[in-house]
């Protein structure tokens, strides 16, 4: 009787286990930080720091590397009509965010987002306008900058460039790395050694079954940018594992 009492007991505890587990499934990643309704800028310290506050799953934000080799975060290739590859670090570090901070290199802004440990550093490594090489070394600055300040057990990489994701993965093996341009099937983002696919929605309206299938194949699946309410749900519904968003204050309210 004991023996089948302890049986159900770890049954049920397993189901409940489980239903949490589903529940949690679904997480909120703040694009370029939280900063559409707090009021800082997009991929600012200020944003990150919103998004930390929130208790976001991650927060995502991109890098550039300025002329003199300088990683930067900011999302377009310019700025006040300033291009980050084409010019120096002691150019670009004279320019303000519309905030007032400083642009900010990659250095401070990993540096902030050392101070915890909950939300994760989801870093877009940009693809170089100048060359495939550039692009290729930004991944290795990256890389090496996420490990030498010791932020690599919250930091995951995406790319819009295949090849830089792939230099990642040699690069740092155990980092989690999503492929974001969306033309790669699941059994190709497996082949490739690859951790995820971090596809537009669209993508994935047209494509359900890759949801199933990464799941499948214990990869995970994330969606950008979803900012409304019923595109939120219908992927939620379909158990996808992040959602990036503009509005992460909806989305965790929805998924409460």
């Amino acid at each position: 009787m004991k023996k089948m009492i302890l049986a159900m007991t770890l049954a049920a505890f397993s189901l409940t286990s489980f239903d949490g587990m589903s529940q949690n499934k679904n997480k909120v990643i703040a694009h370029r930080g939280a900063w559409k309704n707090t009021g800082a800028t997009e991929n600012s310290i200020a944003a990150l720091e919103h998004a930390i506050k929130m208790k976001c799953y991650g927060s995502e934000f991109d890098v550039h590397m300025s002329a003199d080799s300088v990683l930067y975060v900011l999302h377009d290739h310019s700025i006040k009509g300033t291009n980050i590859e084409t010019t120096g670090s002691a150019e670009l570090s004279q320019i303000k965010l519309d905030n007032g901070e400083p642009l900010p290199t990659l250095e401070a802004y990993l540096k902030a987002g050392a101070k915890q440990k909950k939300t994760r550093l989801i870093l877009e490594i940009k693809t170089s306008k100048i060359s495939k090489e550039r692009s290729l070394a930004l991944a290795a600055k990256c890389v090496k900058m996420v490990k030498d300040l010791k932020v690599a057990g919250i930091t995951d990489y995406i790319a819009f460039d295949f090849d830089v994701c792939k230099k990642v993965k040699e690069l740092a093996p155990k980092a989690h790395v999503e492929y974001l341009m969306g033309d790669k099937t699941p059994e190709e983002i497996r082949a490739a050694g690859l951790d995820g696919i971090d596809y537009h929605y669209t993508v994935i309206k047209k494509n359900e079954d890759y949801i199933r299938a990464m799941h499948d194949q214990k990869m995970t699946t994330n969606v950008w940018t979803v900012n409304d309410e019923e595109t939120m749900k219908w992927l939620l519904e379909k158990n996808v594992d992040f959602i990036t968003t503009n509005e992460p204050e909806l989305l965790l309210r929805i998924t409460k």
